[in-house]
């Protein structure tokens, strides 16, 4: 018999740094939870992506049991990284904060692939390449014509 799904929790943590202090804390006791059974097991699955966000979806059963899944870090994360600034513009069609070619687009789209909304590379590409337009990160270059 499946157990009963009573909530969906999703957050973001730095991987290998889950402590019981908010957000952690109050959102899975409120839950019931065991707040550092959950810190232990994330902490130890994301210690290789240590300092990273982490999105990360905790399902709670009714017998306040709990899965997790870990997802790649945020499109705006990996493209702050690629381009090596700290945050994006305050006005994206105005000031241009920085940039990235095409071949860190590929490499990010190819990353988060399994999260995203995509079926093939390209669309993921374009997908990355706007999240950065809409940073006020420029893509520099032409589309490759090599991407399907």
């Amino acid at each position: 018999m499946a157990k009963e799904i009573t909530a969906f929790i999703k957050l973001q943590i730095k991987g290998g740094a889950a402590n019981p202090s908010p957000p952690v804390g109050p959102a899975l006791g409120s839950k019931g939870v065991n707040i550092m059974d959950f810190c232990k097991q994330f902490n130890a699955r994301t210690q290789d992506m240590a300092g990273k966000v982490l999105p990360v979806i905790i399902t709670v059963f009714s017998d306040k049991s709990f899965t997790f899944v870990v997802k790649q870090p945020p499109v705006t994360v990996q493209l702050k990284e690629a381009a090596k600034v700290s945050k994006g513009s305050a006005e994206s069609n105005r000031k241009k904060v920085g940039s990235v070619t095409w071949e860190q687009v590929r490499a990010i789209a190819q990353n988060k692939m399994p999260d995203m909304n995509a079926f093939t590379l390209k669309s993921a590409m374009k997908m990355v390449a706007g999240t950065a337009r809409s940073m006020g990160i420029t893509v520099e270059g032409t589309f490759p014509a090599d991407v399907n």
